[in-house]
């Protein structure tokens, strides 16, 4: 089943949330404009604003209030998105330019800089301060995050530990929020507020532990970049880290270097690729993926509840 299937119903709010992006990022500076649209245009799988309005259908639901969370939320994850491309000399997301490809690192980074800026302008027109606490506690978390994967670059000694801090701050938090707001900004019960925020954690947890594993399972024109592209950048995932296991394996990997050849990165990918390293990457995702079907068990039936488990277990089951 394709993934907007399953929350079919959400159709018509999920388009008024698309445009509502488009406004937002409308400016009088032509070149922000331009690099802002580029991004947004790129598309994207807007989990995040899917997950703000399914988890605020557990409480009273309105949508002129709600939208402004899924837009800030979504405006935060393109903000990352822009600077990580800046960060790891991207030039290719999506099958598309990067921002900083096609407009240079000084206008990608100010890009990055004024999507933070139009998602803090969104959420000040929702008045509950537990809101406001929740996301700049979520932003400092994914500034953090963005700081590690820089310092931890081409670092063969990390541990499991380590990475599965970054891609706490990296990733799962902000999903952890998205689902967390929803129900905040709708006054659902406190309970159902914490099943939510820690549904959204292991999702997002999952989720990431996903796309490190289809870095080198996938193809190039299904990732948009080449395979084993994270590797080349430097950034040492849950693959790798179980691909270093294996001594000749270890030697290959800590010889990767940002000039490494793309011959010598295709053999590498296809020995990790090949090895229980994946495997064992997926065991990890699965185990997140089972801690958030059981949280949300006892929440309330509801077409909703029935859409985040399909959507979760769609994240966590991806093979391509």
């Amino acid at each position: 089943m394709k993934l907007q299937l399953m929350y079919s119903f959400l159709r018509s709010d999920i388009e008024k949330i698309e445009q509502e992006l488009s406004e937002v990022v409308a400016s009088n500076h032509v070149l922000l404009e331009e690099a802002s649209l580029q991004l947004l245009q790129a598309g994207g799988k807007r989990i995040r604003p899917v997950f703000v309005l399914l988890s605020g259908k557990f409480g009273e639901y309105k949508l002129e209030t709600i939208q402004h969370v899924a837009v800030a939320l979504e405006l935060i994850h393109m903000a990352s998105l822009v600077h990580d491309d800046v960060i790891d000399a991207a030039s290719v997301r999506r099958g598309s330019a990067t921002v900083n490809a096609a407009w240079g690192d000084r206008v990608a980074m100010y890009t990055g800089d004024y999507l933070f800026a139009k998602a803090l302008e969104c959420i000040t027109k929702i008045e509950n301060p537990e809101a406001h606490k929740t996301l700049s506690k979520t932003i400092v978390e994914l500034t953090k995050g963005e700081i590690e994967q820089i310092r931890d670059k081409y670092n063969y000694q990390q541990n499991l530990r380590t990475y599965l801090r970054r891609i706490k701050r990296k990733t799962a938090l902000l999903i952890a929020a998205s689902c967390h707001l929803g129900a905040i900004v709708t006054d659902s019960s406190k309970d159902i507020q914490t099943r939510l925020y820690w549904f959204g954690y292991f999702v997002g947890m999952s989720y990431q532990i996903i796309d490190d594993i289809l870095d080198f399972t996938s193809t190039e024109e299904k990732l948009g970049k080449p395979a084993g592209g994270d590797l080349l950048q430097g950034n040492i995932t849950l693959p790798v880290l179980f691909a270093m296991e294996n001594p000749v394996l270890r030697t290959q990997i800590e010889a990767v270097h940002e000039n490494t050849s793309v011959e010598e990165m295709k053999s590498i990918t296809e020995h990790i690729k090949n090895s229980d390293a994946i495997e064992k990457a997926f065991a990890v995702s699965e185990q997140y993926l089972k801690k958030a079907l059981d949280i949300i068990k006892p929440l309330p039936k509801h077409q909703a509840k029935s859409a985040l488990q399909s959507v979760a277990k769609y994240i966590g089951k991806r093979k391509f």
